[in-house]
Order: structure tokens, then C-alpha cells, then sequence
């Protein structure tokens, strides 16, 4: 009995702080997204995503600029991902926001989001 409590005391405190630290391959990689990003999305997004790429003048609505960092902080992560998986239509946006989670892995979607937040937008989610 003495061993379980030693060891509840020694390992109770390990969970809890594992729980509140983010793995590195869950935020993602902003360079591979960059790359993904370039191939896949700048054709409606733009190469800046501002959302003037080359297929956008077919598009109605236009595509998302996500350089306005005052709207991308006002979505979470969890909605990036959706849109980006799901395509626009999950959660009520335009369907012309293909969905693209056949197609890119998980990883590939967080690194797309990482480059997203960190060099497109230059922002970060900030709850209401």
C-alpha cells in the first residue's frame, strides 16, 4: 500500500503536467506547410493567401483572405481544421472550400495551419 501511494504521489504530478504540454507535431511545421499550402491552396488563396489566386476570378464567393489577422483571431484552431478536412460547408461556409482531409494527411493540415498562423495572418486564436 505505501508503494502505491508513493508512486500515485511521484506520478499523479508527471499527468498533470503532460496533459497541459503540446506535442511538437501537433502544432505543426510552418516550412512543410508552406510547401503543402503552395501546391494546394495558393491556386484560390493566392501565394499570400490574401485570396486572389488564379482560380479565384471563377470563384463567387471569393476565397478567404487569410492575411486579415483580425478575422483569423477570431477562429480557432479547431474550426481551421475542420474547414481545411471538411471542407467549407461543415461548418457553413461557402462549398466551394473543397475538402481537402482525403487528400492531406492530419499532419500535412497542421502544418498548412502552422503557416498559416505563424506567416500569413501572423496571428494566434484569441477566444472571446
Amino acid at each position: 500500500m505505501r508503494i502505491l501511494i508513493i508512486a500515485l504521489l511521484i506520478c499523479a504530478p508527471l499527468t498533470v503536467l503532460s496533459t497541459g504540454l503540446v506535442r511538437a507535431e501537433d502544432k505543426g511545421d510552418a516550412a512543410k506547410g508552406k510547401e503543402t499550402f503552395q501546391t494546394t491552396c495558393a491556386a484560390c488563396h493566392g501565394p499570400e493567401g490574401k485570396g486572389d489566386g488564379v482560380a479565384a476570378a471563377a470563384l463567387d464567393p471569393k476565397p478567404r483572405n487569410l492575411s486579415d489577422a483580425a478575422f483569423m483571431s477570431t477562429q480557432s484552431d479547431d474550426r481551421i481544421y475542420k474547414v481545411i478536412s471538411e471542407g467549407g460547408a461543415s461548418v457553413g461556409l461557402s462549398p466551394m472550400m473543397a475538402a481537402w482531409g482525403g487528400t492531406l494527411s492530419e499532419q500535412d493540415i497542421r502544418n498548412v495551419m502552422a503557416y498559416i498562423r505563424q506567416d500569413i495572418c501572423k496571428c494566434q486564436y484569441k477566444a472571446k
